[in-house]
């Protein structure tokens, strides 16, 4: 029988209930449990994939294409496992259905209201997951903050699925911020006793308290709060601003958090292997060697909007022993090649993530030609990949007023074009080519010698691709296809196979990177780093 556990969040916004959720489900499947991880957004946006990141930061990918909350990448690179639509609810989705179902007089006639029709579908999505994974734990994150009122229907529905799953099948953690005022030099815990007073209020009382604080929590404290918010004094764990978020899981697993859950749940401890999550945090502690990957993009501005390129930069520089500075730099301050020589002179590879749009691509192209012709690792995600093509076509290739039609619909050489099957799409939202798809890659290739075997399959999120019609004369100048889909039609990966690492991807390999088994082609980018750093040092 699956237990529950219900995670929310008080006081302020951002605490990290997502990293809490995460850790949670390292640490049960450390133990031998399966898990699996929901998360419920109280936006009424259908999903975040026509969100501004500005607004959202990143927008993770699924295997089955759905457009999720970043948070979904926590949970799938902290428990190693791959998710789907039903791990991402959002208010939007939820309303939506619940009207369709109206349409169509599912209803018989009856008044539709938040309760019970819309708790009840939100109920439906916790059984939805519950059958779709038949896991051991399910752990629903509730989005947003104790309060607003855009989440009491979820926080409704946790209190009614809460009581008709009976006592001892689920439980309630609630994270909430202890502030530390200077000036007195003392943790408040008013906030955090308001925060589960509201939380009561609307009828759930949590099990366990998970403090935020940037100082120790002293036992007084830990007592105050167990006191006030009647939870019991073994219940509250500290959890202090940590310099890797792939400490809390050992830091929570110190304090034993798994163990009380496992006990309020009535279910047997067991003893966890963390041994690999050891040596990770230990390397992450104690890598001396630096380097400096440029990111250029036009989101720059928000860290989240890149979030799984940077933590996947970070795996692959643990594996070769390196902590992983990133230079966010602005795609748009690349204004001609003078100024971008000297904005990456400091650097040791770049990066060209995805993202829509015209702003900030002549930088972008002006970056790639600096990468090809200084022979600087290059790694082009998605965009990245049109904007690879489109340098070298204008730069190498001749095609000098090469252009993609998603920047200059009218250009004469779209050397990027829109795919067919999108021709004829109305709307934006879930309309790209999404999910996992496999790619053939050319034997002796790059990419081929990176991944180690002749087929694979990565998740896609975009509407253009490498136009057919050029792909003859690119070949002839030397720009390598080394990785196509299985009809050959479309181009996934290209490569310039005189540098030591120039290489981009239709798809996003980020998405599928784990602190534990770093991605292939982000190892190709820091191993070719690396090896440039020994000629380097030997000459």
């Amino acid at each position: 029988m699956t237990k529950y556990i219900f995670i929310t969040g008080g006081v302020v916004s951002s605490l990290g209930k997502g990293i809490v959720a995460a850790s949670l489900g390292k640490l049960l499947r450390a133990r031998g449990y399966s898990v699996a991880i929901q998360k419920f957004d109280p936006y009424i946006n259908v999903d975040p994939g026509t969100m501004s990141p500005f607004q959202h930061g990143e927008v993770f990918v699924t295997d089955d294409g759905a457009e999720t909350d970043l948070d979904l990448g926590h949970y799938e690179r902290f428990t190693n496992t791959s998710l789907h639509q039903i791990n991402n609810v959002t208010s939007g989705s939820v309303y939506q259905t619940v009207i369709a179902k109206e349409r169509k007089g599912e209803y018989l006639g009856a008044t539709v209201q938040v309760i019970p029709h819309i708790t009840n579908e939100i109920k439906a999505r916790l059984q939805m997951a519950t059958k779709h994974f038949s896991p051991d734990f399910l752990i629903a994150e509730i989005g947003g903050t104790i309060g607003d009122i855009e989440s009491l229907p979820f926080i409704e529905a946790i209190r009614q699925f809460r009581l008709e799953e009976g006592i001892g099948n689920s439980i309630s953690v609630h994270v909430t911020l202890l502030p530390y005022l200077q000036t007195s030099g003392e943790l408040k815990t008013k906030p955090s006793q308001h925060s589960v007073y509201v939380l009561r209020s609307y009828g759930i009382q949590p099990e366990i308290l998970v403090c935020r604080t940037q100082i120790p929590i002293s036992k007084q404290e830990k007592e105050k709060m167990a006191l006030f918010c009647s939870v019991q004094k073994e219940c509250v764990f500290e959890c202090k601003d940590m310099k890797s978020i792939y400490e809390v899981p050992l830091a929570l697993e110190e304090q034993n958090m798994a163990g009380i859950a496992l006990k309020l749940l009535n279910l047997k401890d067991k003893k966890p292997n963390l041994t690999s999550w050891e040596n990770l945090v230990n390397k992450i502690k104690n890598t001396k060697n630096e380097i400096t990957v440029a990111l250029a993009g036009k989101y720059t501005e928000l860290n989240d909007a890149y979030i799984s390129v940077v933590e996947s930069l970070k795996h692959a520089g643990l594996e070769y022993d390196y902590k992983v500075n990133v230079k966010w730099l602005a795609s748009e301050d690349c204004k001609n090649m003078e100024i971008t020589k000297e904005l990456l002179s400091d650097v040791d590879a770049l990066v060209i993530p995805g993202g829509f749009g015209v702003r900030g691509i002549e930088g972008k192209l002006n970056a790639i030609r600096y990468a090809r012709e200084s022979n600087l690792p290059f790694l082009g995600l998605c965009l990245g990949l049109q904007c690879c093509v489109i340098e070298y076509a204008r730069n190498v290739a001749g095609l000098v007023n090469a252009n993609s039609t998603e920047f200059d619909e009218h250009t004469k050489t779209p050397v990027i074009d829109l795919m067919t099957e999108q021709k004829n799409v109305a709307g934006y939202g879930g309309t790209m080519r999404l999910g996992s798809y496999p790619c053939i890659l050319k034997d002796g290739s790059v990419a081929q010698k990176a991944y180690g075997k002749k087929q694979i399959e990565e998740r896609h999120r975009h509407r253009y691709e490498v136009n057919n019609e050029y792909k003859k004369i690119l070949q002839e100048k030397g720009l390598v296809i080394s990785g196509c889909s299985p009809d050959g039609l479309l181009a996934e990966i290209v490569e310039y196979p005189k540098n030591d690492w120039h290489v981009a991807c239709q798809f996003h390999p980020e998405f599928k990177s784990r602190p534990e088994e770093a991605h292939p082609l982000f190892k190709g980018l820091i191993k070719a780093v690396k090896n440039q750093k020994l000629r380097k040092n030997k000459q």
